[in-house]
């Protein structure tokens, strides 16, 4: 059962990263923002405006697959890991500056994801004991 969670769980994590970075890269290409025909097409002329539909697409269909067999409290958390591996990836290739407050964040979430699986393991095994 480990597998399937972490499998899918990981699919979840790098359709949602790669989502993100993806749809950063097509933000860039299609700069500067004007709300025009000419904007519009520049977003749909770069390969990343692709690339980002088929990442929401994978994250979509990892979610719809994970929901139907995950405890949701778990699977919730996990999927906001996008927030720091985004914020962390963002660092290499953006040249962008993590602040104490971020990693404070990035912290609390991971903490969070812990807290839950721990209290979901702790729930099976007392459902368990009592079938």
């Amino acid at each position: 059962m480990w597998r399937f969670y972490f499998i899918g769980f990981l699919s979840l994590l790098l359709f949602d990263t790669f989502g993100q970075i993806s749809f950063k890269y097509t933000s860039l290409y299609a700069a500067p923002f004007e709300l025009n025909i000419a904007w519009i097409k520049r977003i749909f002329s770069t390969f990343w405006m692709y690339l980002t539909l088929l990442n929401y697409l994978g994250s979509f269909g990892s979610w719809m697959y994970l929901l139907k067999r995950a405890p949701i409290g778990p699977a919730f958390a996990i999927s906001h890991m996008q927030v720091v591996s985004v914020m962390f990836i963002s660092v290499l290739l953006f040249g962008e500056h993590i602040t104490i407050v971020q990693i404070i964040g990035a912290t609390l979430i991971l903490m969070g994801i812990i807290v839950l699986a721990v209290a979901e393991k702790q729930i099976q095994q007392m459902n368990n004991k009592h079938n």
